[in-house]
């Protein structure tokens, strides 16, 4: 390895150093109430350390959210060759289940948290280009089903939201805990037993 290839990886190494300490505070803390400041202490960096990878917590933010999705996308690469939209909307849950529950600090940032409002001022000319390509995946499998005569009479747009909101639902119950204060008689398996029961409604659509 060269001098610069070793450099070019010791940069990386640091940046998501980083990118991990923030992602690790913004779940712990919030975004609003973490800082630069609390990253490098988190990381045991300097203040200016951090801020020659990022302008400030809004670029961390951007970054971590963008490779959430990149994450959440390879997790999705399996369902490409499923050429039966209702096999794939199917597989479709259990593998946003699956990306959830093995990913539940960067599920909790892609979806559950807060973002901060300068953040979110400076995204609305852009919408939100990574959940928009995620839900256009599902509305477009939702359509091929409807095309092969399923789910007769529905709404894509809405049948989507729904499909989307139920399974996110879901995964936050379980990722917060929450399925552990109720009685279920089974709360471990919970989450599988309710897409399951999900499935079976599936399949008379």
């Amino acid at each position: 390895m060269s001098i610069s290839e070793r450099k070019q990886k010791e940069k990386e190494a640091l940046r998501m150093l980083i990118l991990n300490g923030a992602k690790k505070l913004f779940v712990e803390r919030g975004i609003e109430c973490t800082t630069i400041r609390s990253i490098a202490d988190e990381i045991n960096y300097s203040v200016g350390t951090v801020y020659v990878y990022f302008k400030d917590k809004n670029a961390i933010f951007h970054d971590l959210h963008s490779i959430g999705f990149q994450e959440l996308g390879q997790y999705f690469s399996e369902l490409f060759a499923i050429e039966d939209p209702m096999k794939r909307l199917r597989k479709m849950g259990f593998v946003y289940i699956k990306f959830a529950m093995e990913n539940s600090e960067m599920y909790d940032l892609m979806f559950n948290l807060k973002a901060p409002m300068d953040y979110l001022e400076e995204q609305k000319n852009n919408l939100w280009p990574e959940g928009t390509e995620t839900y256009g995946y599902l509305k477009e499998t939702v359509e091929e089903c409807m095309m092969q005569g399923h789910f007769e009479a529905h709404n894509s747009e809405a049948l989507s939201f729904m499909i989307w909101s139920l399974v996110h639902g879901m995964c936050c119950l379980e990722i917060r805990h929450r399925t552990k204060g109720i009685k279920f008689s089974s709360p471990e398996t919970i989450l599988s037993e309710g897409y399951n029961e999900y499935l079976k409604i599936l399949e008379k659509m």
